[in-house]
């Protein structure tokens, strides 16, 4: 203890040693110009910004050309966080396979699990990495106009391309409060409607639809209800996206949808692409539909999420509520590998079957 109160008056003592300013030199420092610091300053390092290219850096037409959008999975580390490595190898697979577009913290992506801390994160994340490469659409939706509105603001200050918006789900409201909701965020950029009434509880009517569309950031709508509601709109110029992996095909080719927002392109984009590009394809389409509907045997992402685990491109971790399929249906899994091709999925392990012990499932993260 003496040592260090020795040690503090030194220090107290050698203080008195530095010369005050005096007056003047302080009126002088206080006309002096300030400088900035010159490793500060890299001249012509940024080039100039048009004011048009501040917001809206790719248009509503540009999105509408999408034909094959990835509703990209979240990985998982075994604390819960996220597995950001595993997540950047499935989002550079979809661009190597041909996918033009990602859905980022969708349902497929678990955004309903996401604080918007992380969600705005990953969106940013992967505009940074890959938004040379592909479109990012970032679902910003909210039941809370509020939250909307300000999800959607930072989405597009850290650089996205689109915003995927669904409606107002649980409390639900009126058809004017819909058109309300969608035009309070419609003039932030390009913008996606998605609808989904069975997770939602409430259908969007053509008339909502056609009412808004009459802001040009309307990109078009990923429609979950079917064959005739896609082709309502095609018909009266709206752009639509199947949001049904099985019904896509027929929708593309036959009733006049765009292309599709896809859940199966996470495990096969390469087949999902020549589904969407190749023109009619009655038997490719055959052929993916077991595996379409084991992948929504129970709602997603489940399956999905089980599917990737088992080929080996994502660590077994679940966030609650999510648990993975049952061991009868991971032994099904495989058998479909098999049959379509284990080259036609991604990674490049051999699938397994699992164990109910691999599964880590994380309540707390």
């Amino acid at each position: 203890m003496a040592a260090i109160k020795s040690s503090s008056v030194g220090l107290r003592d050698s203080a008195y040693q530095f010369p005050r300013p005096s007056g003047a030199d302080i009126y002088k420092r206080r006309l002096a110009k300030w400088r900035a610091p010159r490793a500060a300053i890299i001249h012509n390092f940024h080039l100039p910004m048009r004011s048009f290219e501040v917001k809206n850096r790719t248009s509503a037409e540009e999105i509408k050309t999408l034909r094959l959008i990835t509703a990209i999975k979240t990985p998982y580390l075994p604390d819960g966080r996220f597995d950001l490595e595993a997540y950047d190898a499935l989002v550079n697979m979809q661009i190597e396979q041909g996918a033009e577009g990602v859905i980022v913290g969708g349902t497929t992506g678990e955004g309903q699990l996401m604080s918007w801390d992380e969600h705005i994160m990953l969106i940013g994340h992967t505009v940074n990495c890959f938004g040379g490469s592909i479109k990012v659409i970032g679902n910003t939706g909210s039941n809370s106009t509020r939250e909307a509105i300000h999800a959607t603001e930072q989405g597009f200050a850290v650089g996205m391309h689109a915003a995927l918006h669904i409606n107002p789900y649980y409390g639900k409201t009126s058809l004017e409060g819909l058109v309300s909701h969608f035009e309070s965020v419609l003039p932030m950029g390009p913008t996606i409607i998605y609808n989904v009434p069975s997770r939602t509880g409430q259908d969007i009517p053509p008339r909502v639809i056609h009412t808004v569309a009459q802001n040009p950031n309307l990109a078009g709508v990923k429609e979950c209800v079917g064959h005739d509601r896609v082709e309502q709109y095609t018909k009266n110029g709206v752009v639509v996206w199947s949001g049904n992996d099985d019904q896509c095909h027929d929708s593309r080719w036959s009733h006049g949808a765009t292309g599709v927002v896809s859940v199966a392109s996470n495990l096969v984009p390469d087949l999902m692409r020549e589904l969407m590009f190749g023109g009619k394809n009655p038997s490719l389409n055959a052929k993916l539909l077991p595996l379409i509907e084991w992948l929504f045997h129970e709602p997603n992402p489940i399956g999905l999420n089980t599917a990737l685990a088992q080929l080996g491109v994502v660590r077994p971790v679940f966030r609650l509520p999510y648990v993975p399929l049952p061991l009868a249906k991971r032994v099904e899994f495989v058998n479909l590998v098999k049959e379509i091709g284990r080259e036609n999925f991604v990674g490049e392990k051999d699938v397994q079957v699992l164990d109910d012990d691999d599964f880590i499932l994380i309540g707390r993260y």
